[in-house]
């Protein structure tokens, strides 16, 4: 098994790619496979796609990661100088109070943290309340004049956090959903060109604004029309206290990539994906999903007259805050999995069900 690149994977998650910022972490990925794909285009949404040509008339697949992070954005500027500002996808404000964040400006990054006020100066009953988004200011430690002459409405802002190696094999960082997910599509192009290409056509598509209703997916599998349509995200590791395994599945961080099941994967999807993690050796791990998924998937499956997907996870824990950590091994099982899958696709394939 490849060891993980932790130098890119610490480029991906650093760079700022909140929800409609995603241009410097596209770009990271086009200079990542420049002299790997023999096509890369970049579409008006923002979506890079890379595609690796095949070698026969097997069928195409487009693995879909995406590269926008939730965050924050600026709505108002005070007389004072204090920041208020509105999330960007899913940001749980009870953890935002005194956390220090970047804010991301024409003229260069600021550093601020999120206020509020202290323990002494609360009131008991307000004590046991989240204050909401609409109750905290940045600030920035600047005069009010300085703060308007560098920031505009409209700037977005990311956690203040660096990629760090956690205990034995593990990563914490923020914006692994789904940078984490873009490092396994761009490695799987890699390797797949150093095994001289498949069959069919690989198409590695770093997506856009998947945090605020799967954009970037929606566009990119109906401009692409590939045969096979599979996203790597995330999904919600179980392994720590307080998560009830019986309503939300028992999946472990270090125990192998997630395969999802349900009406909104190909069953014939499925079934290769899991004869190619036999084929390998690889661990994995199930999930059921009664409904549409909340990924790429969701959308690509019911584009143009429909397409055959799939969906594979990374096992996180703490999603969508300053902190999430992840098992660094379960990547480069994910990459070895789909770049098995994508080999073993030939000619005779049928993605219709029940043929």
């Amino acid at each position: 098994m490849a060891k993980v690149d932790k130098e890119y994977l610490k480029q991906l998650v650093e760079t700022p790619s909140v929800t409609g910022s995603e241009t410097k972490v596209a770009m990271l990925v086009r200079e990542r496979l420049a002299d790997t794909a023999d096509v890369i285009e970049t579409n008006v949404m923002g979506s890079v796609h890379a595609r690796l040509c095949g070698k026969s008339e097997a069928p195409s697949v487009m693995i879909a990661a995406h590269m926008d992070e939730v965050g924050l954005m600026v709505t108002h500027i005070s007389d004072q100088g204090f920041l208020n500002v509105a999330a960007v996808g899913g940001v749980d404000a009870a953890i935002l109070p005194g956390t220090r964040v970047d804010v991301h400006t024409q003229k260069g990054v600021l550093r601020g943290v999120v206020g509020r006020k202290p323990i002494h100066l609360i009131e008991p009953d307000e004590r046991k309340k989240v204050t909401p988004l609409t109750g905290l200011v940045i600030d920035l430690g600047l005069s009010a004049r300085r703060v308007k002459s560098l920031v505009r409405v409209g700037d977005v802002i990311t956690y203040g956090v660096s990629f760090e190696k956690l205990g034995k094999g593990m990563a914490v960082s923020r914006g692994f959903d789904d940078k984490a997910g873009v490092y396994v599509i761009t490695r799987v192009m890699e390797e797949l060109k150093k095994q001289g290409g498949a069959k069919g056509d690989y198409i590695c598509a770093a997506t856009v604004q998947e945090e605020i209703g799967l954009r970037g997916g929606t566009t990119s599998a109906f401009g692409v029309n590939p045969d096979v349509a599979i996203a790597v995200d995330v999904t919600h590791a179980t392994d720590y206290p307080g998560i009830d395994q019986s309503r939300y599945g028992k999946i472990v961080c270090g125990e192998g990539p997630v395969i999802a099941r349900g009406p909104n994967i190909n069953p014939v999807v499925f079934e290769r994906l899991c004869a190619a993690a036999k084929k390998e050796g690889i661990s994995v791990q199930f999930e059921a999903e009664p409904g549409v998924t909340g990924t790429d998937a969701g959308t690509m499956q019911i584009q143009q007259g429909g397409c055959a997907a799939g969906l594979v996870s990374i096992p996180l824990r703490y999603m969508h805050t300053p902190n999430e950590v992840l098992k660094l091994s379960d990547l480069e099982d994910v990459v070895a999995l789909l770049k098995r899958f994508i080999l073993d696709l030939d000619e005779d394939v049928s993605f219709v069900p029940g043929m």
